[in-house]
């Protein structure tokens, strides 16, 4: 049962790696990526206020003075990561951008010592080292050749790291007090009531509505989404931040693995390499705890 944890974590990761199978889907019918996060924050707080209050009614109350921690998990990190994410994909390129957005582990690690005085370790300094590296391999930045970006879409870039990355800082706070399912619920609660306005103010809120739409929005919100979060929630609760987040980077490699089995996609040398050094970066951190700490 010790490793339940991290197993809950793992499969969080593995839940949203099967993002692509949803968003290819609505894509498809003509929506944005913004569209598509309103999308997925939407339909994931419907199906969460109706499960809370079918069976976690006593899980729905909060101190409001609380409020500034779910705006820094809806906000900060789920609005701010993916505007981040999305805007870095335009201004550089996917694979960039992705390799971008695994830098998170390191900012979990650096924020996590300042604030939540968790031990900097030599495992963990090494596995977010083995994690970014084995990112930007899956990723394929090796194969952008000659390539330069402006200062400022760096920035953007390792923006996403950062807001992907305070979900565990700001969800750690939390959990000292809240149950996971509520940090889990009001988290896309706040996210969905700041990005509806922008939703229902575009043109095209118009377009997509077919049987497929309701199927691929469901399937969004609930398995990469309510399922996904609420089970990393559950793990963050019980181990260190830092650990979480290099745990959750096996995602990459789950979306590598639907891309080929789905998608028809291969995978060279280095981004097999990459795989099974980010495997390897995980399974660093579960190691038996004979750990020594690195001098701040």
């Amino acid at each position: 049962m010790r490793k339940l944890p991290y197993l809950a974590i793992a499969f969080a990761a593995l839940m949203w790696g099967l993002i692509g199978f949803f968003v290819k889907g609505l894509s498809s019918a003509g929506f944005s990526a913004m569209d598509i996060v309103t999308i997925r924050v939407t339909v994931a707080a419907i199906v969460l206020i109706g499960i809370g209050i079918i069976f976690y009614r006593s899980y729905l109350k909060i101190n409001w003075s609380d409020l500034p921690l779910f705006m820094g998990t809806g906000l900060l990190s789920i609005v701010f990561f993916n505007w981040c994410y999305f805007s870095a994909m335009e201004k550089m390129n996917i694979p960039v951008a992705a390799a971008l957005l695994y830098t998170s582990p390191a900012f979990v690690i650096v924020l996590s010592f300042l604030f939540l005085k968790e031990k900097l370790t030599i495992y963990k300094v090494v596995a977010v080292a083995g994690t970014i590296t084995g990112c930007t391999l899956v990723a394929g930045v090796h194969s952008v050749q000659g390539s330069s970006f402006p200062v400022s879409s760096i920035m953007i870039g390792l923006g996403a790291g950062l807001g992907y990355a305070l979900y565990s800082i700001f969800g750690k706070l939390a959990l000292r007090k809240y149950h996971p399912f509520t940090l889990t619920i009001y988290t896309f609660v706040t996210a969905s009531v700041f990005m509806l306005p922008v939703f229902f103010t575009g043109e095209k809120v118009q377009i997509g509505w077919s049987g497929d739409f309701y199927l691929y929005a469901l399937g969004l919100g609930v398995v990469p989404t309510v399922l996904a979060y609420f089970a990393y929630s559950w793990g963050l609760g019980k181990v260190d931040s830092s650990t979480a987040a290099i745990i959750a980077t096996i995602e990459p490699v789950a979306a590598a693995f639907l891309g080929v089995m789905a998608f028809g996609d291969t995978l060279n040398i280095s981004q097999t390499f990459g795989i099974v050094l980010i495997l390897l970066s995980v399974a660093a951190v579960n190691l038996p705890k004979r750990k020594r700490r690195l001098d701040s």
